[in-house]
């Protein structure tokens, strides 16, 4: 293309007002504010002058324009937060908002959310309440702990209370327990920031009950024990117990903190997920102050909960920073709501999405896995092989890092496009699919889906594999 014909097709590509004024704009401003369509508009114009210049662009200017800026319009009019088809079978996915909360808890949610509520308001007194006493009650009931309140997660949690109870002050701490997990959490900086002077006792591998009592100084304001959350020490390694802890603190008068982590309110043994210590086995061994996180095994939304003796939970939640970290009215309603599933085990662990994920056995998933089989295949034709494997699940977030939890999955193997192409365009599609490839295959992990998954899957993977619908 010579100058000449370059300067003609750019001359030919009209103004925003015009494309304004012309019949497709009208229906662009019938369905969408004013300023996303002047913004699509010239968004358009500009890719197209720069196919123009780089020698790409169509025969003629505006050929495909009108459905560049409506494809623009779909991709501005998305909302950013989006539902997401969970196949990966990790079950607290962090990148992917971790536990899923019930559908009746969100109805209680609504409840406090589109109307005024009684936040802060004491309505027996008539006069301002503490937002705290929604969720104390239920989490003494839950927990057996004397007092509690609830932050935005729980590294705050942690920070809070080594700021209100240890500022300036040393900390003893395992060299075992020195923690890093993911964004970069890790229990010195934590400390530091907190204003707390570490103190380190035993060794990586091992860490005695005298390495404690031999740290122990007038200086000494709080004993803390971690919960490896992410990892595990195994092998030729020991740490000391909690009870064992307590005792030595009681005899010291040094209050012993707890940094649960993951906070089971469940025995996932009786469901063959052993090694997790739940809240309440924590709490009767007598540990001061214990923390935890809402949206990892207790299966609610995010918070960090911070349960113990009364005397320590009035000085954490009187501390300034306390403030600062408080969660908001549909955090309380949610996580009360999601404790009071626990009056009943059977109750929790039936209606609380990632506990049914955790525990469902095994010849249940491979029906479900059969099932979603026998529909995609329905569905793609010869465009792909599908068949049922079994594989391993993941819990996630942090939690159960030494447990695989057998499962089944759907593979598929595309015939015409990389599995690689499949995965972007099933990450892409509407509602977005996330799975994940392994053996020659993408699987579809089944542990991990909802209910009314299983016709979404076969559609996307039948747009994806190119197949009409």
């Amino acid at each position: 293309m010579d100058k000449r014909e370059l300067q003609q097709m750019l001359a030919s590509l009209p103004a925003v007002d015009e494309m304004l004024r012309g019949l497709p704009a009208a229906r662009w401003l019938s369905l969408h504010p004013r300023t996303l369509v002047v913004r699509a508009v010239r968004e358009a114009l500009q890719e197209f002058r720069e196919k123009i210049l780089a020698g790409t662009a169509p025969s003629t200017a505006m050929e495909g324009l009108d459905t560049a800026i409506e494809d623009r319009l779909q991709g501005l009019s998305k909302t950013r937060f989006r539902r997401v088809i969970n196949a990966t079978g990790i079950v607290l996915h962090t990148n992917l908002g971790r536990a899923p909360l019930p559908r009746e808890v969100l109805e209680k949610v609504m409840e406090g959310a589109v109307a005024y509520s009684n936040l802060e308001f004491d309505l027996e007194q008539g006069r301002r309440g503490k937002r705290y006493d929604h969720i104390t009650g239920i989490l003494q009931e839950i927990t057996g702990a004397e007092d509690g309140l609830v932050v935005n997660n729980n590294a705050a949690a942690v920070l809070l209370c080594l700021t209100a109870l240890a500022a300036g002050r040393e900390v003893v701490v395992s060299r075992g327990e020195l923690i890093e997990i993911g964004g970069s959490f890790r229990i010195p900086d934590v400390m530091r920031a907190g204003g707390a002077c570490l103190k380190e006792v035993g060794t990586t591998n091992k860490t005695h009950l005298r390495d404690y009592e031999t740290a122990l100084t007038e200086h000494t304001a709080l004993i803390l024990k971690v919960h490896p959350s992410n990892y595990r020490i195994v092998g030729f390694s020991q740490e000391t117990a909690i009870e064992d802890l307590v005792k030595l603190g009681r005899e010291r008068r040094i209050p012993v903190m707890y940094d649960l982590g993951s906070g089971s309110l469940l025995d996932l043994a009786r469901y063959g997920i052993a090694g997790e210590p739940t809240v309440q086995d924590i709490v009767s061994r007598g540990a001061d102050i214990v923390t935890f996180s809402g949206d990892k095994l207790l299966g609610g939304p995010q918070g960090g909960i911070i349960v113990g003796r009364k005397e320590f939970i009035g000085k954490i939640q009187g501390h300034p920073l306390t403030r600062a970290v408080r969660v908001d009215k549909m955090t309380l309603a949610a996580l009360e709501a999601v404790l009071k599933l626990y009056r009943d085990e059977e109750t929790a662990r039936k209606t609380i999405p990632a506990l049914t994920m955790l525990t469902t056995p095994l010849p249940t998933l491979k029906g479900r896995a059969s099932r979603l089989a026998r529909r995609i295949r329905s569905r793609v034709g010869k465009t792909a092989d599908v068949a049922v494997r079994k594989d391993v699940s993941q819990a996630g977030g942090g939690s159960l890092p030494e447990k695989s939890l057998e499962t089944a999955v759907v593979a598929v193997k595309p015939r015409s496009v990389s599995l690689q192409t499949l995965e972007m365009r099933l990450r892409t599609s509407d509602p977005p699919v996330v799975a994940r490839i392994s053996d020659d295959a993408l699987l579809l992990d089944v542990r991990t889906l909802f209910s009314g998954d299983d016709a979404l899957l076969a559609e996307a993977l039948s747009r994806a594999l190119g197949r009409a619908p």
